[in-house]
């Protein structure tokens, strides 16, 4: 049996072979069942020798950990924008200006540019992504930056390492620092995949691949971006410690192309006007066919030297310019309008048309956003309206062609109630009042609304809320298409009565329904924290679930508490009127607690406590047997004397004794408030091994720093 660290320098080496052939080759030298089989022997591999782990492993392409926030770096070199235009003219205009400033002119009789400074140019698709810059050293991936403003952008590695097309490791002829410039995009078929689960759950649809790729990005959990299937293609360079290693951008892009990079397949040069004026002609004709979101072709001079005697603007390049690429556009008629209702309540409106070709594809239904769009628009049922792609992808109307208007037309309207349920609706108020066409979101707030159950049942099992084992996705849409009754979250805990069908049910079986009754039973005592947090309520996810469940001994006292009991550090900042319409007669509140609510989100989660609903069903998983009393609760007025109470504390690096939510829950008993990033108010940085950036900047800040042993011996005194 070979050594766990040879094995393991095998498989990293033999995994990151098979992503450069299948991503970058298009040549698989294995099937997806082999890299998978591989991928798993060598996850386990370092789950057994941790220190074998490597954050460039291909297991990171899994994605880890949520990170806690971004950070901002400044770029070595300036992400700098491209100038783009729609018009065919203004491109030949900047070809041959291009070309008079470096000294060559246009032949006569057929756009040949001549002399010794003739300059070649390259013509390529522009992805409609997310630019990124991917910084190596010495051949090894060290962080990934957004453009961000363009001289400063966020760290996005954590997302960057999930992505295959980017190799982690580079081998070859590599400059000790080496930044590659591209794009990352989300592949068609998946982003068509995401907005068809979009629609299904009532959510809006992304407007366009590039938002949905950089939703994504931004995404704190790298498994979001591992799920998605992300690419990248690289088109240029930021800071390279070789100036000689590449002497044109041809050059440079067949360099990246040998150390592993997609670097795509419609990339031509030209010496003359007509062949980049039929570059453009092609890749129009041939973009529909390519995997990823085009919006026109990015055409730039090739010679480095060239480039820099062009120079720049403040804003842009003068040796670069995108031709972007006029959306089409048709009419069609208005069939209908459906109202959908998403998993959180959100209700979205539908167009169905009369089917359309557009952009190379039948178009029957088409996004309307939100229903402040459908007043601006002043939608009726059979109006004539224009249709077109956004980012040619997807289909929204734009246009109403008012004088087609059939006679009688019915205005489309807003439900006054939800669709699904018929129970009021939250309307988020314009943010203009003086302009009611500026409404973005209705809402239903029936927590058993039959559209919204399903999705809510399944994240109320889920780990960190009621950490039901054994009652998974899988499991609820098992019992949901049996004749069990299972509607509600107190349902869940009625399945013991129904023992014997649960086990006839397809791969259930005694065993498994067993454990699973055991885990539910289990979650009875979970605490009020883990029900709120495990409801979907809107602005209470598992922090200020918690913070809720420490300023109140039960569901009874938050549900009878006034609106200012739930936002106290918000009501001490008012003054006049508004406060004296919260707190009546009183001066101060005695205690300044926090709940992780504020006098925007309180008055929201205050009005779901109280209404009918909610009361009902806290009432029905009382009589069920679930404990809504707080674990938590501590008499806000209880003074903690410990060495931690009252203090900010942030958390960083790799901790031996405790994982972070065990340390987190621990400090917070306490009286210690646990935050992300670290600022002129944190009072205390634990570093534990492989601390980064919050560390360098404690210590910048001057900010007492802890290790773990400091820590352990301050919590035993404690």
């Amino acid at each position: 049996m070979k050594a766990p660290a040879k094995r393991a320098k095998e498989l990293r080496d033999l995994l990151t072979r098979a992503n450069r052939a299948y991503y970058t080759d298009a040549q698989p030298i294995m099937s997806d069942q082999e890299f998978d089989e591989q991928l798993r022997e060598l996850a386990d591999l370092e789950a057994e020798h941790p220190e074998l782990r490597d954050p460039n492993s291909p297991t990171a392409r899994v994605g880890g950990d949520p990170i806690d926030g971004f950070t901002t770096i400044e770029h070595s070199v300036p992400m700098l924008s491209i100038d783009n235009t729609y018009s065919e003219q203004e491109v030949e205009d900047w070809v041959k200006r291009c070309a008079k400033n470096l000294g060559s002119d246009p032949n006569s009789d057929g756009g040949l540019f001549t002399g010794s400074e003739a300059p070649t140019y390259v013509t390529e698709p522009k992805i409609d992504g997310v630019a990124l810059s991917i910084r190596y050293e010495n051949g090894t991936f060290v962080r990934a930056l957004t453009r961000g403003d363009g001289s400063k952008g966020d760290d996005v590695s954590h997302a960057a390492r999930t992505i295959r097309s980017i190799p982690l490791e580079l081998e070859g002829d590599v400059p000790d620092i080496l930044e590659v410039r591209g794009e990352v995009y989300i592949p068609l078929s998946v982003f068509e995949q995401i907005n068809e689960q979009r629609e299904q759950d009532g959510d809006e649809p992304f407007m366009n691949p590039r938002n949905a790729c950089a939703g994504t990005l931004k995404n704190l959990d790298p498994k979001v971006a591992a799920s998605r299937s992300l690419g990248f293609l690289a088109h240029g360079r930021g800071e390279i410690s070789e100036p000689g290693y590449a002497d044109s951008h041809s050059a440079m892009m067949t360099k990246l192309e040998g150390l592993g990079f997609y670097v795509g397949d419609h990339r031509k040069s030209h010496t003359d006007l007509v062949g980049v004026m039929n570059a453009i002609h092609t890749i129009d004709t041939a973009r529909h066919e390519m995997e990823f979101a085009t919006d026109g072709v990015v055409i730039r001079v090739d010679s480095y030297t060239q480039q820099d005697a062009l120079g720049t603007t403040s804003k842009s390049p003068r040796w670069v310019i995108a031709y972007k690429f006029p959306a089409e556009r048709k009419p069609t008629r208005l069939l209908s309008v459906e109202h959908m209702v998403g998993k959180t309540g959100k209700i979205t409106p539908r167009a169905t048309l009369e089917p359309v070709l557009l952009a190379g594809t039948t178009v029957s239904h088409a996004s309307l956003h939100n229903y402040g769009m459908v007043r601006q628009r002043d939608l009726h049922i059979g109006d004539l309206v224009d249709v077109e792609k956004a980012g040619e992808i997807i289909p929204q109307v734009v246009g109403v062609h008012e004088q087609e208007r059939p006679k009688g037309a019915a205005p489309v309207l807003p439900p006054d109630e939800c669709p699904a349920c018929a129970s009021p609706l939250e309307i988020e108020p314009p943010e203009s009042e003086d302009d009611p066409t500026l409404e973005t979101t209705r809402r239903c707030l029936n927590p058993e609304c039959p559209a919204q159950i399903r999705e809510k049942l399944v994240w109320f099992v889920g780990r960190n809320q009621m950490d039901i084992d054994g009652l998974g996705e899988l499991t609820i849409d098992a019992i949901m298409g049996s004749d069990i009754k299972l509607e509600h979250f107190a349902d869940i805990f009625h399945l013991h009565e129904h023992r014997d069908a649960l086990i006839e049910i397809e791969r259930m079986g005694e065993k498994k329904v067993d454990n699973m009754l055991q885990g539910i039973e289990n979650a009875k005592s979970q605490g009020m924290a883990r029900v709120l947090a495990g409801m979907g309520i809107r602005h209470v996810g598992a922090t200020t679930s918690k913070l809720l469940a420490r300023a109140f001994p039960d569901i009874d006292a938050l549900i009878d508490a006034p609106v200012w009991a739930l936002m106290p550090q918000a009501v001490n900042r008012m003054s006049g009127t508004k406060r004296e319409a919260l707190l009546g007669s009183k001066d101060k509140l005695e205690t300044e607690y926090e709940t992780g609510l504020g006098e925007d989100t309180a008055p929201v989660v205050h009005e779901y406590l109280t209404s009918t609903p909610a009361r009902d069903m806290f009432a029905r998983l009382k009589s069920c047997g679930v404990d809504l009393s707080s674990n938590d609760y501590r008499a806000v007025d209880q003074d903690q004397d410990n060495d931690f109470a009252g203090k900010t504390i942030v958390l960083t690096g790799t901790l031996e004794h405790f994982t972070r939510p065990e340390l987190t829950e621990k400090l917070e008993a306490l009286g210690a408030k646990v935050t992300g990033s670290v600022s002129k108010k944190t009072d205390l940085v634990v570093a534990g091994e492989s601390a980064g950036s919050k560390l360098t900047k404690a210590q910048d800040l001057g900010i007492l720093v802890w290790d773990e042993a400091t820590l352990l011996e301050h919590l035993e005194d404690g």
